[in-house]
C-alpha cells in the first residue's frame, strides 16, 4: 500500500523537474547570443520595419569590448559608450545612429562585406557629406584626398580625425578653435605623423600647448597647415607663402607683447634682400623655387626653438652663423653681425645703427634739398638773363625845336 501511495508523488516530482529544466533552457536561449543581449531597462532590438532608436542600438552596443573579426584578421570595435556619445556633438544634437548607419533597420543586421577595418571605414566617406558639405568639399582639395584618390588606403578620411561616437566640440561660438582642442588636434595628427609630432612636442610652439605654457597663443597643426583643405607643404607655392603664415601670429601686437617679441618680423623680412626676392617670386612666379630663405629655413619647421635657447637659439651668434652658412658657406664669424633680428633700430636696441640711420635721414634730405634749391636758382638766373637779352634798348627823343 505504501508503494502505491508514493507513485503519484514521485511522478509529480519528475514532472516538476522537467518543467524547471524547460524553463531554464528557454531562459538560456533567450539570453544568447551574449553580443545581442539587451541590457537591463533598455528596449530589445526590434524586427525589420520597426523604428530603430538609439536606445535600441545601445541595448547591444553599449556592452564594452565587443568586436567583429574581419576577413583579413582585423578587429572591428562595435562598442559605443552611451555617456560619451551623449556628450559628443552628434549626441548633443540628438542625431540617431541610423542617420549614419542607413542600412540598419533592425536585427539581424546586413552582412558586412568589407574585408578589412579600413575598407569598412571608407564605406562611410560619403556619409559625412550629408551634414558637412562645406567641409567635405574643402577636404576634396586637400593632399589627403589626393592621396586617397591615388589609391593610398592609408590616407585619412573624416572618421580618421573625427570619431563620430565621441567627437566633442572643438570650436567656440566665434568659430575659433578652443584652447583645449589644440591639444586634441596635435594628438590626432600624431596618429599618422608621429615623428613630426615628437619634434613639435619639443618645440617652443608644442611645449606652449601641451605643457600649457602658452596654450591660448601657440599654434597647433591646423594653424599652419589648414583644417580641411590641407595643401602639400612640399610645393614651391607653400614655401613662398609661408612667411604670411608665420606673420598671422607674429605681427599680432597683443600676442607678441606677452613674450617680448618684435611685431616687425614681416616688414623687416620683406625690406631685406631675402624677403624682397621671395615677394617678387610670390607675385610673378608663385610655382617656381627660389633659393632665398623663408622663415623656417632659419628657425626650423616643426622643431622651432626659442631664439634665446643657449644650445640652438639663433639669437646666439654661433648658432646664427651656422644657419647663415647653409646658404653662405664662406660666411665668417662676423657675418651675422649685419642681422638685426627683425627689430627696427632704436636708441635702446642697436643704437649705433639707429644714430647712423638718423644721420643719413637728416643729411640726405638736406643735400638733396640744397641741390634742388641750387638748380631752381640757376634756372631762375637763366630765365632772367634771357629776359634782359630780348628786351630792346630805350630810344632817344630826336624831336627838334622849331
Amino acid at each position: 500500500m505504501m508503494r502505491k501511495s508514493q507513485t503519484p508523488t514521485r511522478l509529480f516530482g519528475v514532472a516538476l523537474l522537467a518543467v524547471a529544466l524547460v524553463l531554464v533552457g528557454l531562459a538560456l536561449s533567450i539570453s544568447q547570443p551574449a553580443s545581442v543581449q539587451a541590457a537591463e531597462g533598455v528596449p530589445a532590438p526590434v524586427s525589420q520595419g520597426g523604428e530603430v532608436t538609439n536606445e535600441v542600438c545601445l541595448a547591444c552596443h553599449q556592452r564594452p569590448d565587443q568586436a567583429i573579426e574581419m576577413a583579413n584578421g582585423d578587429s572591428l570595435d562595435i562598442s559605443v559608450d552611451p555617456e560619451a556619445y551623449q556628450t559628443s556633438v552628434h549626441g548633443a544634437q540628438g542625431m540617431s545612429c541610423t542617420q549614419c548607419h542607413t542600412n540598419i533597420t533592425g536585427y539581424p543586421h546586413p552582412a558586412i562585406e568589407a574585408q578589412s577595418r579600413r575598407e569598412y571605414s571608407l564605406q562611410f566617406q560619403q556619409t559625412c557629406k550629408n551634414c558637412h558639405q562645406d567641409q567635405f568639399e574643402a577636404n576634396q582639395d586637400s593632399m589627403h584626398a589626393d592621396l586617397l584618390a591615388q589609391g593610398n588606403l592609408n590616407a585619412p578620411t573624416c572618421a580618421s580625425c573625427h570619431d563620430p561616437h565621441i567627437q566633442g566640440k572643438i570650436t567656440g561660438d566665434d568659430g575659433q578653435l578652443l584652447t583645449e582642442a589644440k591639444v586634441w588636434v596635435a594628438e590626432t595628427c600624431a596618429a599618422c605623423h608621429n615623428a613630426i609630432f615628437q619634434e613639435y612636442e619639443e618645440s617652443v610652439h608644442g611645449a606652449g600647448i601641451i605643457e600649457g605654457q602658452s596654450a591660448t597663443d601657440s599654434p597647433t597643426c591646423t594653424s599652419c597647415h589648414g583644417v580641411h583643405s590641407i595643401p602639400d607643404p612640399n610645393t614651391a607655392e607653400f614655401r613662398i607663402n609661408s612667411p604670411k603664415i608665420c606673420a598671422d601670429c607674429h605681427t599680432d601686437e597683443t600676442i607678441m607683447a606677452k613674450y617680448g617679441l618684435s611685431t616687425n618680423v614681416l616688414d623687416t623680412y620683406v625690406a631685406d634682400f631675402h624677403g624682397t626676392t621671395v615677394t617678387l617670386f610670390q607675385k610673378q612666379h608663385p610655382d617656381q623655387e627660389t633659393n632665398a630663405p623663408v622663415c623656417f629655413d632659419c628657425h626650423g619647421v616643426h622643431n622651432i626653438i626659442a631664439v634665446d635657447d643657449p644650445q640652438k637659439g639663433i639669437a646666439v651668434k654661433e648658432n646664427m652663423l651656422a644657419a647663415c652658412q647653409r646658404c653662405h658657406p664662406g660666411a665668417n664669424i662676423n657675418f651675422p653681425d649685419s642681422w638685426l633680428s627683425h627689430y627696427i633700430p632704436s636708441p635702446d636696441r642697436y643704437p649705433l645703427v639707429y644714430w647712423v640711420q638718423m644721420f643719413y635721414t637728416i643729411l640726405i634730405p638736406l643735400v638733396i634739398g640744397a641741390m634742388v634749391l641750387f638748380v631752381l636758382s640757376d634756372i631762375y638766373r637763366i630765365i632772367r638773363m634771357r629776359g634782359k637779352k630780348n628786351t630792346p634798348p630805350p630810344t632817344e627823343n630826336t624831336t627838334g625845336t622849331a
